[in-house]
């Protein structure tokens, strides 16, 4: 997967404030990698706070329990890494979206 140095700077920012993780950063596989070696440090010694940072993200509870049970001999860390990573790419381009549409609005129908 491809990124912009903008989106691969929010997200390594998202996992130092959010995930208090100092993940490298300079590729969507690096920070996969970086981002799943942390996870995997909180599936073994803080699962409850693993729980609690999956849903302040809004990872859904659903999709997640199905991708780890089709892809069980695969690392929970890295699948779990890529979920958090496809949403928080999700809620960029959310802000992005309304950001843009915010500008077209007539200064006579704005708040």
């Amino acid at each position: 997967m491809e990124l912009s140095v903008k989106e691969i700077t929010a997200l390594q920012l998202f996992c130092k404030e959010t995930l208090q993780a100092e993940v490298p950063a300079n590729s969507y596989d690096i920070l996969l990698t970086g981002l799943a070696a942390h996870i995997n440090q909180l599936i073994q010694h803080r699962f409850d706070k693993l729980v609690q940072l999956l849903y302040q993200i809004d990872v859904d509870e659903k999709k997640l329990k199905t991708i780890l049970q089709n892809n069980a001999a695969t690392d929970a860390g890295m699948l779990i890494a890529a979920m958090i990573i496809k949403r928080q790419l999700q809620k960029i381009q959310s802000m992005h979206q309304f950001s843009a549409n915010k500008n077209n609005i007539a200064d006579d129908e704005k708040w």
